[in-house]
């Protein structure tokens, strides 16, 4: 959903979950909200299903790049802010959508029984 404020701002821990088990989505549904901030930039949060608020989603990053793109709102090339950091999402509105951006190791951990 595009908004027209920051998306810093935005109640996505209300809304998020309405969306996420709302009955036209009986196995759920991931909720994104972006905000273009300019042709070339896009900010962008995501309620993942069954997680909650997540710090980066590169799919939702991709979908929200080509909508906005489809519409008009944004170029080829998009920076997109995410609380986690940002990626680049590059599409000319005919073939793949490519996604770019860094790649960290965040956890250790071993799983029982193993």
């Amino acid at each position: 959903m595009f908004v027209k404020e920051p998306v810093a701002g935005y109640l996505l821990e209300a809304l998020g979950p309405k969306v996420e088990h709302h009955p036209a989505f009986p196995e759920r549904v991931n909720f994104g909200v972006a905000h273009v901030s300019s042709r070339e930039r896009l900010e962008v949060r995501v309620w993942e299903r069954g997680v909650g608020e997540t710090l980066a989603c590169g799919s939702g990053c991709c979908a929200a790049m080509a909508a906005a793109r489809m519409h008009g709102l944004v170029g080829d090339q998009v920076e997109i802010e995410q609380p986690g950091g940002v990626l680049t999402v590059e599409w000319d509105g005919m073939g793949d959508v490519y996604l770019t951006g860094p790649a960290e190791f965040v956890f250790e951990g071993e799983w029982p029984g193993s």
